[in-house]
């Protein structure tokens, strides 16, 4: 360890309990859960094609590879950022240097501002895949999406919603307050699946009227990235809460309500 890397863990400590970092850190947590928030709200647009001014089928026209290696890349951005930032191990070493009460707040932010440049620089795949004609079918599909939404919200309520997007952290530091330990709990929705956020998200994105192929290559590769980050995610819960997790998983399903666990 240098000496200065020596200064900075020494002085570490004095600095993150000090009255006027903990203000700060409070509103950063503010801060990045505010641009979480928008980028939320502008997802449902996003994906839906509502209000937003750029929507998953609107935006610069270039030649369909061009679009899919730019709109595959910003997808891996924030698959990788997302699922990197999220491991445990990435998490003790990320702590030595960002402050553990703004931790969480600084993973949501990052996250956000990948969605948002994502967004932002979306290339268009504007060929028709399905396009429901009979309107009863088609506002059937688009109120199951945007319940897909409503379930997504909901799921995170009923776990503990300000911690998971960083607000109680902040706040128990503003206050000098101890966090409790996690417990193992399964809530409402959490009775039926093992992850009702990440179904949500599967409902929102393919309960289209119109599919274009762009819409069908963003369901998919999120889809498939899921998938992934359910495996990496029960690894976690495993370490964290052993056999208590494993009987859970044994219990009930992934992502089906009712069916049984493999």
């Amino acid at each position: 360890m240098t000496q200065i890397d020596h200064q900075v863990h020494s002085i570490g400590p004095e600095v993150a309990g000090s009255c006027i970092f903990r203000f700060i850190a409070f509103l950063y947590g503010i801060a990045a859960y505010l641009v979480f928030f928008v980028t939320i709200l502008y997802a449902i647009g996003f994906v839906m094609g509502l209000v937003v001014p750029k929507s998953i089928d609107t935006g610069t026209d270039t030649s369909t590879v061009e679009a899919v290696i730019i709109n595959l890349l910003l997808m891996a951005l924030f698959a990788v950022q997302h699922s990197v930032m999220a491991r445990q191990r990435f998490k003790a070493w990320w702590t030595q240097y960002v402050p553990k009460p703004i931790e969480r707040s600084t993973y949501v932010l990052l996250a956000s501002l990948s969605l948002l440049l994502l967004f932002w620089q979306w290339r268009p795949l504007p060929a028709i895949v399905w396009d429901v004609q009979d309107p009863d079918f088609a506002v059937t599909l688009a109120t199951l999406s945007f319940a897909g939404w409503v379930l997504v919200f909901t799921s995170t309520f009923v776990i503990n919603h300000f911690e998971l997007f960083g607000l109680n952290q902040v706040t128990n530091h503003l206050l000098d307050k101890e966090a409790p330990p996690p417990r193992f709990r399964t809530p409402l929705f959490y009775k039926f699946v093992r992850h009702p956020i990440y179904l949500g998200f599967i409902i929102a994105f393919w309960a289209a009227p119109t599919m274009t192929v762009g819409h069908l290559l963003f369901a998919s590769v999120t889809t498939l990235y899921i998938l992934v980050g359910i495996a990496l995610e029960e690894r976690d819960l495993i370490d964290l809460f052993g056999d208590e997790y494993r009987q859970y998983k044994q219990r009930v399903s992934m992502l089906i309500p009712w069916r049984k666990s493999a």
